[in-house]
């Protein structure tokens, strides 16, 4: 399997964890040069406002997790929101090789791992440190830190 493949699945994976998480990181790579987009469908995402615009919406959405009444990742409007953002960043990593659509498909597999396990170890997480926020806490860390790591290896 080759490194893009890879980056995707993980990059999805990335978003289900955190689904904004992921499309800022790729977004600023784009923008930076790392990831290369022009002239594929997903050039938007080097536009000079789309990772101001991600970035905002996914420390949104960092805030948002905390919160007691916010919905679980594994309800249908945010399952669904993680796989369409796992499939857009998987997209992106494998755009420039021509195979924006089996990155797609491995950035949305990667996105169902992600949430179902990113659920499960922080329901674990959760209970070894007696509270949810410990958990949470980690697993935005987790999130940024993978898909910095990832977007920097483009």
């Amino acid at each position: 399997m080759s490194a893009y493949l890879i980056c995707a699945f993980l990059i999805g994976v990335i978003a289900g964890l955190r689904s904004l998480t992921a499309p800022a990181a790729v977004s600023w790579a784009a923008w930076l040069g790392w990831l290369r987009l022009e002239g594929t469908p997903l050039a938007f995402l080097g536009y000079s406002a789309t990772p101001y615009i991600f970035t905002v919406l996914a420390i949104g959405e960092l805030i948002a997790d905390q919160l007691p009444k916010t919905p679980s990742r594994k309800a249908p409007p945010g399952f669904i929101a993680r796989i369409v953002m796992g499939a857009l960043c998987g997209g992106a990593f494998a755009a420039h090789a021509g195979s924006l659509a089996v990155g797609a498909c491995a950035g949305a597999v990667g996105a169902i791992v992600g949430t179902l396990g990113g659920y499960e170890v922080r329901a674990a997480l959760a209970r070894l440190f007696g509270r949810d926020l410990p958990a949470a806490l980690l697993e935005d860390v987790v999130a940024i830190a993978g898909a910095f790591f990832l977007v920097s290896r483009g």
